[in-house]
């Protein structure tokens, strides 16, 4: 029997964790506008726990326990610092602390809706758990490694131990990680662009952002993604073998695991992704329409284009989640705010009022960010109940998804009691500077609208040619949207090693490599977690 969250001991526990990544969350969001990967960090937590004397203790010896406790932590942090506290700064900086509290309760609405459908389609032939999902892979390989220990746990120290050397010296290595277990063609796609984004001005002369491209192709290759998403849900499967048999089919000997490449058969069915996807839109609507009333939109737009208004936050909200979901999937990192940042230029599009822009961006914020933790959380809990029954890893999952809430639920409370004293001492994410600019901004422009529209053209045509296994379309936006060259570099030399590798020693080697992968991914997240809290005290001094 799968351990429970709501056992006393695991219960008190986790929430004091939760408590403790939502402090952490909101602190470093406001200060240096990033939210680590917690996850790592509760389960090294988790380990030392069990290792003190005391029954209760002992029980934390359990690496499903541990996968428990590394959810709560990982969900209470993203969830106070992007789900919440990062929403709610938009109004507030827009002068509108009235709709503060309004917000606050629509976006925890959100958020639960997020969460929910991430649990009813992880696992399916979309979002399937055999993908990569980095993160999850490092968490998960460090947990069974403090259990296991041997050559495992030796590899994953080496690894570590690099992936610190590495980020010391400014190399990306979770980039450099993802690289041995992610798609490659769809990683490929993401380093090239993570190369024109951070060489732009040397090879055009300009910033590609000027024109809207990065936007542009990610609007473009979203759409594309929704609509095979839907092809997906309507195209009828009477033998669910062959569709087993068909992805077995697609794996390219020596070169990548195709996302269906499977050890088990998927635990969620097509008609589980209809439900997600159709209840899911609807929650989003009746959300939308909560956001409306309570904010006053009224005052700002017509009957028809509050009607319109939730229509589209709705379906930004959804879209959003998706988009965010298969970058988070296949390389480890995701454009939240990038994305939002598109949501909100579309929505001037439609000559949305100031006010109703606040909040529909602040609606696009709070989907994605813990849909994609999520699904590391779930990965790495998938990794760890690998030699169990399809029933324990059901249980499993829905235990995680308990635990998820309870750290949404601790980073309400956190962020409730504390988000008016942090506003007042004027610490707010300094994304929400960012949208408020914008909106200020008026872009009204149609040239914005002409390049939007100019540029989703080839987003669309690249997404298609990758289908909807490889998002190569999505991925090469994505890079696009981050400036980080050095990650660029990193990847693409993975992969080179990679290729490498598998020429030499055959797929054998896969298993060292995806431990090291771990490794190197996890090595990077303990330094960026201590540097950022070093880089926090710092300034707190200062």
């Amino acid at each position: 029997m799968h351990p429970k969250l709501f056992e006393p001991s695991s219960f008190v526990f986790n929430l004091l964790i939760g408590f403790l990544g939502a402090i952490i969350g909101m602190q470093l969001i406001v200060t240096l506008g990033i939210t680590p990967n917690t996850a790592i960090i509760g389960a090294l937590i988790a380990m030392l726990i069990a290792r003190m004397p005391g029954a209760v203790f002992q029980k934390f010896k359990s690496i499903h326990r541990q996968n428990l406790v590394q959810t709560t932590i990982s969900g209470a942090t993203f969830g106070a610092a992007n789900a919440l506290l990062l929403p709610i700064g938009i109004p507030f900086l827009l002068g509108q602390p009235n709709l503060v509290v309004p917000v606050l309760i629509g976006v925890t609405f959100a958020l639960l809706i997020d969460a929910t459908i991430l649990y009813k389609i992880f696992d399916t032939r979309i979002f399937p758990a055999s993908n990569a999902w980095p993160p999850g892979v490092a968490t998960g390989e460090a947990i069974l490694a403090g259990d296991k220990g041997g050559k495992r746990g030796r590899l994953l120290l080496y690894g570590t131990g690099l992936g610190l050397i590495g980020s010391y010296f400014g190399i990306s290595m979770s980039a450099f990680g993802v690289a041995f277990i992610g798609n490659i063609w769809a990683l490929m796609m993401w380093g090239i662009g993570l190369l024109v984004k951070g060489y732009d001005k040397q090879l055009f002369g300009v910033s590609i952002d000027k024109y809207y491209i990065p936007h542009g192709i990610m609007v473009g290759a979203g759409l594309v993604a929704l609509i095979q998403v839907i092809w997906i849900l309507l195209k009828k499967r009477t033998d669910a073998q062959s569709s087993v048999a068909e992805s077995a089919a697609t794996v390219e000997t020596g070169a990548e695991l195709a996302p269906t490449d499977i050890r088990l058969p998927l635990t969620r069915s097509d008609r589980d992704i209809s439900k997600a996807v159709l209840y899911g839109f609807l929650a989003y609507l009746i959300c939308a329409l909560f956001l409306a009333l309570v904010t006053g939109l009224w005052a700002h737009m017509s009957v028809a284009a509050m009607i319109g208004w939730i229509i589209f936050a709705a379906f930004v909200a959804l879209a959003h989640e998706l988009i965010v979901g298969l970058s988070a999937m296949h390389a480890g990192w995701f454009p939240a705010f990038a994305v939002a940042l598109i949501s909100l230029v579309v929505g001037m599009m439609f000559h949305f009022p100031a006010v109703p822009l606040a909040v529909l961006v602040a609606y696009a914020a709070a989907t994605g960010p813990a849909f994609a933790d999520m699904g590391y959380d779930f990965k790495a809990g998938w990794i760890l109940r690998a030699n169990y029954s399809r029933a324990y890893e059901l249980e499993g999952r829905r235990q995680q998804y308990w635990a998820s809430l309870l750290g949404f639920a601790a980073a309400l409370v956190i962020v409730a009691i504390f988000h008016r004293n942090y506003f007042a001492h004027g610490l707010i994410p300094p994304v929400d500077k960012v949208y408020i600019a914008t909106i200020k901004a008026g872009l009204t422009d149609p040239h914005i609208a002409t390049n939007l529209l100019l540029w989703a053209i080839p987003g669309a045509i690249v997404q298609l040619i990758g289908g909807p296994s490889r998002q190569i379309g999505i991925l090469f936006a994505t890079g696009l949207l981050i400036t980080n060259p050095l990650a660029g570099w990193a990847v693409l030399v993975g992969i080179a090693i990679r290729l490498i590798v598998l020429k030499i020693y055959g797929k054998q080697a896969e298993s060292t490599m995806s431990i090291l992968a771990a490794g190197f991914i996890a090595g990077d997240a303990l330094y960026g977690f201590f540097n950022s809290v070093y880089k926090f005290f710092g300034t707190a001094k200062k």
